[in-house]
């Protein structure tokens, strides 16, 4: 993919961090961290930054659990003096997705150094931000550049790199997800983009075992595919390319874990649950014929709004409000729209299952994803069997998106509200 800035990923992005500085006459510079990534990287790249002449500080958060909100905006806003300065986002997506908010309504340049292969929105130009206890997207700045230095991903925590994996081998899903929104929803579809989405995906498969291994050239590929990913996303301007049901279930268990004061558990691998899932739901598709989906719509009526209303309050809480809000086209369609849906659904039924055929089936995606390392049931990162129903049932509450949990909805194949 051609990148629309520099991209680096070598053997020495400290190094290659402080020659663009220089030639773009970038400044004065302050580096974001947490307390690991600053271990990791952020304090070496401040030494060869200031070593080399530029003007450098450093902001290294303190929180034993760091996290995308207000509070962590704020102390990053209030260590930046007013005057011009690049910020250096030294970490991974939680520390990108703070600084890229606070970039962009500081009108100051992002460059990107990401500390391990973990997630895909290095790139990208939206800030996953929890307010309140919602996750909520938000439009921030893409970055300048990205300096990612092979020796730090190498050694980033197995279990990140195991989520990194599984946010890719994810795509499968999403990108069907997607399809299916623009035959059934009208969502914006872009093929180009899908493709090439797809291609990196491939790429990232093909080289699980060096992954497994943390071999350079693996997480090579795999960073690469990472930032591909993201360009997806920043080319298309939403997340549609890279992120779908499976990350509407890991969007649910995020902030359901937030609501009752929880551990955090990795993006990557709260996806990685949830392709699984989502495998699953396409397989049960995949084995629907045209006769008995006929059936089943047949049978289908559309939900009593009130109804979806009020579990929609006793699930989500205070943020119930901006999930009713996000939900208004679906909880608010008339008896003739549904019809419609209903209809399109039959019309497009071989091309339903040509998408469904697309998604690797979930014994294959749990083989992938242990390959790595990664983690493939709720029960192994602590979620009971209550909390994965809870999340199958209402997670596509949570965007206004067709996806398969939206489409099994309609079929009548998951619990209703």
């Amino acid at each position: 993919m051609n990148y629309r800035f520099p991209v680096y990923i070598g053997d020495d992005a400290p190094a290659a961090l402080l020659d663009y500085c220089r030639a773009c006459k970038t400044g004065a510079l302050l580096i974001i961290s947490d307390r690991n990534t600053h271990a990791a990287l952020g304090a070496r790249l401040a030494q060869v930054l200031a070593a080399g002449g530029l003007p450098v500080e450093a902001v290294v958060l303190q929180s034993r659990e760091v996290v995308a909100d207000a509070a962590h905006i704020l102390e990053v806003l209030l260590a930046i003096d007013g005057g011009g300065r690049s910020l250096l986002a030294v970490g991974s997506g939680t520390i990108t997705d703070i600084v890229r908010f606070v970039a962009h309504r500081t009108h100051q340049p992002l460059i990107s150094v990401p500390t391990a292969p973990s997630v895909d929105g290095y790139a990208s130009v939206g800030a996953p931000l929890v307010v309140g206890t919602y996750k909520q997207t938000i439009t921030a700045t893409a970055p300048a550049a990205i300096f990612a230095d092979l020796e730090t991903l190498c050694a980033a925590p197995p279990l990140m790199i195991a989520a990194g994996f599984a946010d890719m081998i994810c795509k499968y899903s999403s990108l069907a997800d997607w399809h299916l929104g623009h035959l059934l929803w009208g969502e914006r579809y872009d093929e180009a983009i899908a493709q090439d989405t797809l291609l990196a995906v491939r790429r990232v498969r093909d080289a699980a075992p060096a992954i497994a291994r943390h071999d350079k050239d693996g997480i090579r590929c795999l960073m690469q595919g990472l930032v591909d990913s993201g360009l997806g996303i920043l080319a298309f301007g939403a997340s549609h390319p890279a992120s779908g049901a499976e990350h509407h279930l890991s969007h649910f268990w995020e902030m359901k874990l937030l609501r009752e004061r929880r551990p955090a558990i990795l993006h990557g691998i709260k996806v990685g649950l949830g392709a699984v899932l989502t495998a699953g739901y396409w397989e049960e598709i995949r084995h629907i014929d045209l006769p008995e989906a006929e059936g089943l719509l047949r049978r289908s009526t559309r939900s009593d709004q009130e109804r979806e209303v009020t579990a929609i309050r006793a699930v989500f809480g205070e943020a119930a409000d901006q999930v009713i809000a996000d939900q208004t086209p679906f909880l608010q369609l008339s008896a003739e729209s549904y019809d419609d849906l209903r209809a399109r659904i039959v019309a497009g039924w071989a091309e339903i299952q040509a998408i469904a055929a697309t998604v690797p089936p979930p014994g294959e995606v749990v083989t992938l994803l242990r390959s790595v390392g990664s983690l493939c049931r709720g029960s192994e990162v602590g979620f009971s069997a209550e909390e994965v129903a809870l999340a199958e049932t209402h997670a596509h509450y949570l965007r206004n998106r067709f996806t398969v949990m939206k489409l099994r909805r309609v079929l009548g194949l998951s619990g209703g509200s």
